[in-house]
């Protein structure tokens, strides 16, 4: 689980400061204010660790087959007006699901562009406990390698570089001695953070009317929502012993959604295709036949019975298409996976009744403001500015900005005044 992240000169932010992430972190904000930007730092991480060239130093994306985003050039990811030193750096802190010899360290690495234009690590420091090694780029692409706060280097060479932004180099690891392991396994812990996010964007892809299984189970559902029902297929007809443990999990917020009683699989003759059935008031329909909403929140339910424990789902606009009430029951949904499945969420969303839900679960005592974080993100001339709402016991925020769900309560006494002038008029 990610337990803080800072930007410096990252696209829209100049400093965001320490952000404490939760096991449920909610991003609310205006329009172009910044929060995907937050998001996308995690995304290009992961894109990186995943890329097949171990010495590139930061994948801005270009492979539509491979990539979560096309980051474009060093420019378009650097703050706009950054001066000298130009230079962005990303930050986070993380805690380990699995417990092994590293079970929390911290990443934090800048960049600089070189002179064709890439992307190249300045410094990277890697820490858990005690142990802190870093490595610095210095003159002709060498890099240094340091141990804790020594001023002194215990190697100086050009093939140090770091690999993929999270991993020192063979040569790197045998300079570090009996430290070598351990700056070895926190890279590894590293890596596994950042390839078990789970991303879903707002453009998801919309059904088909039946499927083939090829009896596979696929790694991840991928950003658009492709190979959700590839999932649904191997858990309801694999044999090992948890069939129907994701349709089953489904089906229960469906219905509490009120969207739908239940979802089954129905295969097509002897054949290896398969129908989605969702099935409402008595009458069964192919999942093509039954409007957009379910489709589109299928990958977000899914993500979140799928994903490993220990994984973070990141989601934009998970509630796109949703009526109020479903919208509401996403808080639910979040807040009881991120117990049961100690899945973490990360929710970019412009719900109010999602919000309000939230607000009343920490009222409820269902969850609590150590165990949610509900984040604000505007937008102060070119620098984006993050607000952490401070949330009470009853679930109450005192510090909301005025007017982002606009004024219901204003809007209520706007209908009656209307309406008591329209009933004297009429006497």
């Amino acid at each position: 689980m990610f337990t803080s992240l800072r930007l410096i000169n990252f696209k829209a932010w100049e400093d965001t400061g320490t952000i404490a992430l939760k096991p449920v972190t909610v991003l609310l904000g205006t329009n172009s204010s910044g929060k995907s930007s937050l998001i996308q730092s995690l995304l290009l991480l992961k894109q990186t660790v995943q890329s097949p060239d171990r010495s590139v130093h930061l994948n801005l994306g270009g492979d539509e087959t491979n990539d979560l985003f096309n980051f474009g050039s060093f420019d378009d990811v650097l703050k706009r007006g950054t001066q000298s030193p130009r230079e962005f750096s990303i930050t986070f802190a993380f805690e380990a699901y699995e417990q092994s010899r590293v079970n929390e360290g911290r990443f934090s690495c800048s960049y600089r562009q070189t002179a064709v234009g890439a992307a190249a690590i300045q410094e990277l420091a890697l820490s858990t406990g005690a142990h802190r090694f870093r490595a610095v780029r210095k003159e002709k692409e060498n890099y240094a390698i340091f141990i804790a706060d020594e001023t002194r280097p215990c190697a100086k060479d050009k093939n140090l570089a770091p690999e993929r932004s999270i991993a020192l180099p063979a040569e790197a690891i045998a300079t570090l001695g009996s430290n070598g392991a351990i700056a070895e396994d926190l890279s590894l812990v590293i890596r596994r953070e950042l390839e078990n996010i789970c991303y879903l964007g707002p453009f998801r892809r919309k059904p088909e009317r039946d499927y083939v299984w090829n009896k596979t189970t696929p790694g991840q559902i991928e950003s658009d929502g492709h190979r959700t029902i590839d999932v649904l297929l191997s858990g309801a007809l694999s044999k090992d012993g948890k069939q129907n443990e994701i349709l089953d999990g489904i089906s229960y917020w469906l219905a509490r959604m009120k969207v739908a009683e239940k979802l089954t699989i129905k295969q097509l003759g002897r054949s290896s295709r398969y129908e989605i059935i969702v099935h409402k008031d008595g009458i069964a329909a192919n999942l093509r036949d039954v409007g957009i909403g379910i489709p589109l929140i299928l990958p977000v339910l899914t993500a979140g019975y799928f994903a490993p424990p220990g994984s973070t789902v990141i989601l934009e606009e998970p509630e796109v298409h949703l009526h109020p009430l479903a919208q509401s029951v996403l808080a639910e949904f979040f807040v009881r996976l991120s117990r049961s499945r100690h899945i973490q969420f990360i929710v970019e969303t412009h719900s109010e009744h999602l919000f309000r839900r939230m607000q009343t679960l920490i009222a409820r005592k269902e969850t609590s403001a150590e165990q949610i974080a509900m984040l604000f993100v505007e937008r102060v001339a070119d620098n984006a500015i993050l607000r952490k709402l401070k949330v009470d016991e009853f679930g109450r925020v005192n510090n909301w900005p005025q007017h982002f769900f606009g004024d219901a309560l204003g809007e209520t006494r706007e209908q009656a005044r209307l309406m008591l002038a329209r009933q004297q008029e009429q006497n």
